[in-house]
Parts: structure tokens; C-alpha cells; sequence
């Protein structure tokens, strides 16, 4: 019965990286994953998860189930963390697998209560979001987001595309550090957003893996809060993987806002749907994050830290944009500190990559994407000397 299965597709940017690790060469840089690392080039150990860790948090006593819907403390920093310290008690926080798992969780639940209705996603988004949805049953399709030709959000374009979608339409959004593109919406194109979504009686669904990675916790979350604000009911799926650097601890949570949904039921059917897939989440990641959000101080010193990793990211931003302009002073590289977060859409072409990977061991994903946090004072001369050389070559497309 197993002798007809069909070959797995491996995923594009894990796929890429087993090749980086094979590569030979010492100088080979890669900037496909999203992993941030820090300026030695590894990944860090944040000092305030240190720091819980160090007092014992997440070790103590047996290893016993969680709750499904996980840990109520654990809950409620998240709801503060993602919504305000004054957030409503009647949002929903449940624990996942990470943002992945809040994704899935949160598309099976939809799926239960919203069973014709399709998930309209910006061009582009991570390339799992449609596997996620189609997966569990959603018709998946697009609306216009990157304009290629100013490196901008296509306001228009997605503004007109949402307001042809019928009643109960999921839309899928970044809140911040759009992955691939780095490009974000401003607050007036926010708000052009919502009108269309209140009227329209579309349902957002928030993406927010990088919560702090553009401009602050706070201000990285102005778009969910605005939506709340507004009354739009919302579910939000967070990662703690980037912003704790807990990739392999798989910590998240799914929130959903619904204003005049008894809450006691929708808890439950986010439970059935958890219940269905993995039971109960993962205790010793959960744990951690938990106890950094809750205590002040290591609050502080966590939001320090994001401050650091944040300001390091910019400052290889910086440093590029003005190396590549030195090296090609007739291009314009504008879009490198324009975008935001871990992410950077560089606009090369097929050949170009391939030139980068071939000839000088840069490693960068088939859409061109760069990840800016794998950038070091070690490498920039590296990579912007490989950019240069193959942008002159040949212009992006």
C-alpha cells in the first residue's frame, strides 16, 4: 500500500539551508533562514532567559501534562504582551507549537465555524501560510501587497481587491516585519485597511512572529490593538521562536477577539481543535517566556535585549545600503533601510542567486529575500562585495 507515494517537495528555505551546510568553503555566508544571529555569528542566548532559566524556572518538580489551552499564567502574559496590560479578559489566549501551531490551530478552527469561506493572503507571504490552509481545507488565494516597481505596499491595490471579497472572508496580514518583503503598511494605510475590512465584514488574520523586531513591542502591535480598538473581531497567531531566540522550544499562542462571542465556547472549540492534533502543549519553553514577561526585571532587561537585537539589524541595514551605494553609485538601495525586521526583499533574479550561491558562497532563498540578521561586521564586505558584482552584471529584475 506504500509503494505509490508521491515525492516530497523538501521546503525551499530548510532545503536550502542542508546545501549550506555541505558547502566547503569557509567564507560561505547564509542569509536564507530566518534565524537572527547575533554579531559573532551565532545564535544567542538571551541574558533575561538566562536569567530564569538560572532560577530554577521550567525545572521544578515533574514533567506532568499542561492544560490544553496551557498554563492561565502563561495565557495572561501573552494577552498584555500582544494586546496592552489593559487588554479585556474576554480575549482568548491559547498556548501553541509555536506560530506555526497557532496558525494550524487557529485554520482548523475557522475551518469549523466558517466552512465556505475562503483565506485571501498577500502576494507575497511566507510560503507556508498557503500550506497551512489549504491543509486544512481553505480555498486559498491572493490580494496585491508588494509593488514591484516602488518597493512599497500596494495600498490601492489591496484596498480594491478587499472590498470585491464577500462577508466572512478571511484575510491574512503581517502586523509587522512582512516576511518576505519587509515592507510595511503605515498607520494611514492601516486604517484604509480597516475601513474596508469593517465594512466588508471581513475577518483579519494577524501573523505576528517578530513582535519587536521593527520599531518596539508596543508600536510592532499598534495594527492588532487599532483592530481591537475598532471592535473587528481578529485572531492573532504569535511566535516566540525570533523575539526570545527559543527556535527549538516551539513557543506561541493563538488569540482570538470576538466581541460578541461567548467565550467559555470559543475556548472550548480552540481546545477541541488543539485536542485533535497534539493534545496539550509543551511545558519548558512556555515556562520561560512566562517567566520573563511576568517578572519586571527581567521584562526590562528582555526588552533591552529586543532593543539590541532590533538596533543591530538596522545598523547592517545601514552599513550595506551605504557599501553597495559606494561600490554602484548609479543604483539606488533605498529599500534596504526602508524595510523592516529580519527580512530584506532585494528584487535579484533567478541567475543572480544562483551566481551568489555559485561563485561566492552567499545563500540567499529563491525569492530573493535576505535575511539582513544573518549580516556581521565579519561578512558585510563579503556579501556586498558578491551583491555588487553580480548587480552590475546584470540589472535585478
Amino acid at each position: 500500500m506504500f509503494d505509490h507515494l508521491p515525492a516530497y517537495a523538501d521546503d525551499p528555505i530548510l532545503g536550502l539551508f542542508d546545501v549550506y551546510k555541505a558547502d566547503p568553503r569557509p567564507g560561505k555566508v547564509n542569509l536564507g533562514i530566518g534565524i537572527y544571529c547575533d554579531e559573532a555569528g551565532q545564535v544567542p542566548v538571551l541574558e533575561s532567559v538566562r536569567a530564569a532559566r538560572a532560577d530554577g524556572v521550567g525545572a521544578r518538580g515533574p514533567s506532568v501534562y499542561l492544560p490544553t489551552e496551557g498554563g492561565e499564567a502563561y495565557r495572561d502574559a501573552v494577552r498584555a504582551l500582544v494586546f496592552g496590560k489593559a487588554a479585556a479578559a474576554d480575549i482568548v489566549v491559547v498556548q501553541t507549537v509555536a506560530g506555526t501551531g497557532a496558525l494550524k490551530v487557529g485554520a482548523d478552527f475557522l475551518k469549523g465555524v466558517l466552512p465556505e469561506a475562503a483565506i485571501w493572503m498577500p502576494d507575497p507571504t511566507w510560503a507556508n501560510h498557503a500550506a497551512i490552509f489549504s491543509g486544512a481545507g481553505f480555498r486559498v488565494e491572493s490580494y496585491p501587497y508588494y509593488a514591484g516597481a516602488t518597493g512599497r505596499f500596494d495600498v490601492d491595490g489591496a484596498v480594491a481587491a478587499l472590498r470585491k471579497l464577500q462577508a466572512g472572508s478571511v484575510v491574512l496580514l503581517h502586523p509587522c516585519c512582512h516576511n518576505p518583503t519587509g515592507v510595511d503598511p503605515s498607520q494611514a494605510e492601516w486604517h484604509a485597511l480597516f475601513d474596508v475590512i469593517a465594512q466588508r465584514g471581513l475577518l483579519p488574520f494577524f501573523d505576528m512572529a517578530y513582535q519587536g523586531f521593527a520599531h518596539g513591542v508596543d508600536e510592532d502591535a499598534w495594527a492588532v490593538r487599532e483592530c481591537v480598538r475598532r471592535g473587528i473581531a481578529c485572531l492573532v497567531a504569535s511566535s516566540f521562536s525570533k523575539i526570545f531566540s527559543l527556535y527549538g522550544e516551539r513557543v506561541g499562542a493563538l488569540s482570538v477577539h470576538a466581541p460578541s462571542a461567548d467565550t467559555g465556547r470559543l475556548l472550548g472549540q480552540l481546545k477541541l481543535a488543539i485536542r485533535r492534533s497534539y493534545s496539550c502543549p509543551p511545558a519548558q519553553g512556555a515556562a520561560l517566556v512566562e517567566a520573563v514577561l511576568s517578572n519586571p526585571a527581567w521584562n526590562a532587561q528582555w526588552r533591552t535585549e529586543l532593543d539590541a537585537m532590533r538596533g543591530r539589524m538596522r545598523d547592517m541595514r545601514t552599513r550595506l545600503h551605504r557599501m553597495l551605494g559606494e561600490a554602484l553609485p548609479e543604483r539606488d538601495f533605498g529599500f534596504l533601510v526602508a524595510q523592516n525586521g529580519m527580512f530584506s526583499y532585494s528584487g535579484l533574479s533567478a541567475a543572480q542567486i544562483e551566481a551568489l550561491r555559485s561563485r561566492f558562497g552567499v545563500y540567499v532563498v529563491s525569492s530573493g529575500r535576505i535575511c539582513v540578521a544573518g549580516l556581521n561586521a565579519s561578512n558585510i564586505g563579503h556579501v556586498c562585495e558578491a551583491l555588487a558584482d553580480v548587480c552590475a552584471g546584470g540589472a535585478a529584475q
